[in-house]
C-alpha cells in the first residue's frame, strides 16, 4: 500500500513539475476592455481538465471540511479529491462553483486564475519537510464556496496560507492568483517560508502580498512574480501578510537601513528565465507597443536571428511594469488570440528554425510541411531545434477566459470561455455562471484510457494527427473551428437577450436555457473533432507517397 501511494505521489509530482512553468494569466480592468467587463484568463491549467458543477450545500454548525492533496489528478473518479491532509472549519452554506484542476468561477461571478511562479530555494517546502497543508487549488475552492467579493477572497486565501501553511503542489513553486469580481481585480502572490514550519511555531506559514489592478490597465503573469514596490498603508490598493517584509529582513535579503526601496519581486523571486521574459516581452509588445522601446525580437526575414543568442538583448526585468494601459481596448477575442500565440515571426517561433528548410525543387529552400510550433523532444533532438516555450502549449490540459459583467444578473453576466487540450486547436465554448451542469463530454477524461465520448481526447487526437503534415493539417482544423467559434461570438448578444427575457419571468428558466445552449456547443465541439480525426487520418495517411 505504501509503495502504491509513493508511485501515485511521484506521478502527480512529475506531472505537476511539467505544469509548473506552463500557466499564463492575463487580466484586464473594466475600463480597458472593449465591452466594459472585467476579464481574467488562465492557460495551461492542471492535468484534470474535467469541468463539472458542484452545487451549493448547507452544513451543520461546527462541522469541519477536509483539506485535500490530489485535486489536480485526472486519474481519480470525478468527485474524488484525493488524500485528506487535515481539516478546517466549515461554513453553514456554500455557493455553487465549477470544479476542475484549478477551479475558476462561482455562481456570483467571483473568478480566480492561477499561475505557478518561481521562488528562492530557501523558501521551498514539501510535505516531507514541514506540516503545511494548504495547496493553492484547495484554497481556490474554499474561496469560491464562501465569497462573492474579490477583496474578501484575497484576504481569506492569504489567511488560509499563513494559518495552515502554504504547500506547493506544482513542483516546489510559489503561486500567483488573479482574483476578480465585476468591480475589482487583485493580484495575489504567495511564497513559502522554507523547511521546518509547523502550526505550533506561531509563525506565519506563508509570505503573501496582493495588489489591485487599476481599472484602466491590464497585466500578465508568466510564471513569475510581478508585484514590485508595496505601500502597505494604502489599503485600497495593497494587502499583505504580517511578515511580508520581516521575512526578508530576518534572512538578510533586505536591510531597511540601506535606504533602498523594498522590491518584492527582486527579494523573493530568483533570477528570471527566458520562459518568463519571452512572455513579458510579447505581452507588452502586443498591447503597449509604443510605451517603451522594447527589445527587437522580430525575425524580419532573417531566419538565423533566432539562433544567434549572443546578439540578443537581455533586458532588465524592471522595464516591465506591474501593469500597463493598453493602447487599444482589449476584447475576449484579443485575450484568446494571445493564448493561442506561438510567437509567429519572432525569434521564439519554432517553425522558423532553419532546420525546417527543405529543397523546394527550384534551386531554393522552403519550409517543410512538417514544421510545427509543438515539436516533441525526440524531434527537437533529431533536427537540433532549440525549445522555445510558446504561450499555447500542446500539453496545456485546458484553460479559460472569464468575462465578468456587473450590469447583468450573475447567472448571465459571468461567461466562462473554456478550451481543452491546446488552444491552438481547440474552440472556446461559453459556460455561464448560472449554468446547472456541463456536458458529459467535458466531464470525461482519463489520461490512461482513450474515450471517443471525451472532448479532451477528441481534441488531443487531432492535435497529434496534425503532426502528419502540420502546415496543411492545421488549416483544415481552422477551416472547421473558426466558423464554429465565430458563430458563437456573433450569436452571444442574441442568446443573452433571450436569456434575459426568460430571467425576468423565471430565473430558473433562463439558467436551463443557457445550460442547454452551452451543453449543446460542448457536444458539437466533441463531434467536430471526432469528425476532424476521420478527415485528417484519411487525407494525410502515410499510405500515400
Amino acid at each position: 500500500m505504501l509503495r502504491k501511494f509513493t508511485i501515485i505521489f511521484l506521478l502527480l509530482f512529475l506531472s505537476n513539475q511539467i505544469h509548473s512553468i506552463a500557466c499564463t494569466i492575463i487580466a484586464v480592468g473594466k475600463k480597458a476592455t472593449a465591452d466594459g467587463s472585467n476579464i481574467i484568463s488562465h492557460t495551461d491549467t492542471g492535468p484534470d481538465s474535467r469541468i463539472f458543477v458542484v452545487p451549493a450545500k448547507t452544513f451543520k454548525p461546527g462541522e469541519k471540511t477536509p483539506v485535500y492533496w490530489g485535486i489536480q489528478d485526472a486519474d481519480r473518479a470525478l468527485n474524488d479529491d484525493g488524500i485528506i491532509l487535515g481539516y478546517i472549519p466549515q461554513v453553514e452554506k456554500t455557493y455553487k462553483y465549477f470544479q476542475s484542476a484549478y477551479s475558476h468561477v462561482n455562481e456570483f461571478q467571483l473568478g480566480i486564475a492561477e499561475s505557478t511562479t518561481d521562488q528562492r530555494d530557501e523558501l521551498k517546502c514539501t510535505q516531507e519537510n514541514g506540516k503545511q497543508i494548504m495547496t493553492i487549488e484547495q484554497a481556490q475552492i474554499f474561496a469560491l464556496q464562501r465569497y462573492k467579493i474579490a477583496r474578501e477572497a484575497v484576504q481569506f486565501i492569504g489567511d488560509l496560507m499563513t494559518t495552515y501553511g502554504f504547500l506547493p503542489s506544482s513542483g516546489d513553486g510559489s503561486e500567483t492568483l488573479v482574483i476578480a469580481d465585476t468591480e475589482e481585480i487583485w493580484v495575489l502572490e504567495v511564497f513559502g517560508v522554507g523547511a521546518g514550519w509547523t502550526p505550533e511555531s506561531g509563525k506565519p506559514g506563508a509570505i503573501w502580498a496582493a495588489q489591485r489592478l487599476p481599472e484602466d490597465q491590464a497585466t500578465m503573469i508568466p510564471n513569475y512574480s510581478i508585484i514590485k514596490e508595496i505601500n502597505a498603508d494604502d489599503k485600497d490598493n495593497f494587502m499583505v501578510s504580517a511578515n511580508y517584509m520581516q521575512e526578508a529582513i530576518d534572512r538578510g535579503w533586505y536591510n531597511p537601513a540601506s535606504g533602498k526601496p523594498f522590491i518584492w519581486q527582486e527579494t523573493y523571486a530568483p533570477l528570471p528565465a527566458e520562459y518568463a521574459t519571452s512572455r513579458f516581452w510579447l505581452f507588452h509588445q502586443t498591447f503597449a507597443p509604443n510605451l517603451k522601446q522594447w527589445p527587437d525580437r522580430f525575425l524580419k526575414g532573417n531566419i538565423y536571428k533566432g539562433i544567434s543568442p549572443y546578439f540578443q538583448i537581455v533586458e532588465p526585468l524592471s522595464i516591465y511594469p506591474f501593469s500597463i494601459a493598453p493602447e487599444k481596448k482589449i476584447s475576449v477575442q484579443d485575450v484568446i488570440a494571445f493564448q493561442r500565440s506561438v510567437y509567429d515571426g519572432t525569434i521564439y517561433d519554432m517553425t522558423a528554425d532553419p532546420n525546417w528548410l527543405v529543397p523546394d525543387g527550384k534551386g531554393g529552400y522552403a519550409k517543410s510541411p512538417l514544421a510545427t510550433p509543438f515539436p516533441g523532444s525526440d524531434l527537437r533532438k533529431l533536427l537540433n531545434i532549440t525549445y522555445r516555450r510558446p504561450v499555447a502549449r500542446h500539453r496545456g490540459h485546458y484553460g479559460m477566459v472569464l468575462q465578468l459583467r456587473g450590469w447583468l444578473p450573475n447567472e448571465i453576466g459571468g461567461v466562462y470561455w473554456v478550451y481543452l487540450d491546446n488552444p491552438y486547436f481547440s474552440p472556446y465554448v461559453p459556460i455561464y455562471a448560472g449554468n446547472l451542469s456541463t456536458h458529459e463530454s467535458y466531464q470525461i477524461y482519463d489520461p490512461n484510457k482513450y474515450d471517443e465520448k471525451s472532448a479532451r481526447w477528441a481534441i488531443d487526437f487531432v492535435d497529434n494527427l496534425a503532426n502528419l503534415k502540420f502546415q496543411y493539417a492545421i488549416k483544415d482544423v481552422w477551416a472547421v473551428r473558426d466558423p464554429f467559434e465565430e458563430k458563437i461570438f456573433t450569436s452571444q448578444s442574441k442568446v443573452e437577450e433571450e436569456a434575459m427575457k426568460l430571467y425576468k419571468k423565471n430565473p430558473k428558466a433562463a439558467q436551463e436555457y443557457l445550460t442547454n445552449y452551452s451543453n449543446g456547443l460542448m457536444n458539437d465541439a466533441t463531434n467536430m473533432f471526432n469528425g476532424l480525426r476521420n478527415t485528417l487520418i484519411v487525407k494525410y495517411t502515410n499510405n500515400q507517397e
